[in-house]
């Protein structure tokens, strides 16, 4: 295990004061022996004074020792403080950073959705759809109505069946916009599947009945969830000769 600084410091310290210490009594133990002529008394005053010398200095080495390993612990605890408050500032610091981009990515990106939505509301939202030829019912002759022997087989044949407005299955076209956004124009368009007519030139207006087609006279509208809402129109295709493309176009703005 290692030794701390502070502890060795003082170690080192106390040595060096005991070291000194024990070289000033010797010396002194020396010129004792050269006045071996003085009197016993003196003798035994001057082991005492050097006694009381001795004890005084061991005393102020061990007191010099705790001294200077209580100042390099104050100094490594101030230094370990001042680390740990920069520490904690750095990372307030970073948090901070972070928190602003975050709103700042979290604003941009916002902005850039709303930029989006409004330009497509302005350009208008597309819904299209093929709508097939309607089938009708096919008319089948009861039993027993075949024709009679030697009845003639030239008569003319029945006239082919033909879907009327009732029998058309319609078709709903439904464009998704935002919850919050204001319909501004609806607009309908209707071609033969094998036609390239511009749709400039094939718009329909709602409830307006053109080439056995109709649009609903009014569109309807979902209640708004998860932030969208629909707009729909219902188309209804009778004839029997030819397909037909559809095209909804719905053009909207936002508030703000």
């Amino acid at each position: 295990m290692l030794m701390p600084d502070s502890v060795l410091a003082a170690i080192i310290a106390g040595t060096a004061t005991l070291s000194a210490s024990f070289l000033q009594l010797r010396t002194a133990l020396l010129r004792d022996g050269s006045a071996r002529a003085s009197s016993a008394a003196s003798r035994r005053k001057s082991r005492r004074l050097q006694l009381i010398i001795l004890l005084v200095i061991v005393g102020a080495a061990a007191a010099a020792g705790f001294a200077l390993s209580q100042w390099l612990t104050e100094s490594e605890r101030l230094a370990q403080s001042a680390l740990q408050r920069e520490l904690q500032a750095r990372v307030a610091e970073i948090s901070r950073t972070a928190d602003q981009l975050e709103l700042t990515r979290g604003s941009e990106r916002s902005e850039i959705e709303s930029g989006v939505l409004r330009r497509l509301g302005n350009d208008g939202v597309v819904v299209m759809a093929t709508v097939a030829p309607c089938r009708p019912a096919v008319v089948v002759s009861p039993p027993g109505s075949a024709s009679p022997p030697g009845a003639a087989t030239d008569a003319p044949a029945p006239a082919a069946h033909v879907c009327t407005e009732a029998e058309a299955s319609p078709v709903t076209l439904c464009a998704t916009v935002p919850g919050n956004a204001s319909i501004m124009e609806v607009a309908l368009f209707s071609r033969a599947a094998d036609a390239d007519t511009p749709w400039s030139a094939s718009r329909f207006l709602p409830g307006q009945e053109s080439g056995q087609a109709r649009f609903a006279e009014k569109y309807s509208e979902s209640t708004p969830e998860a932030g969208v809402r629909q707009v729909c129109q219902s188309f209804a295709h009778w004839s029997t000769d030819h397909a037909r493309l559809v095209r909804l176009l719905v053009r909207y703005s936002l508030p703000g």
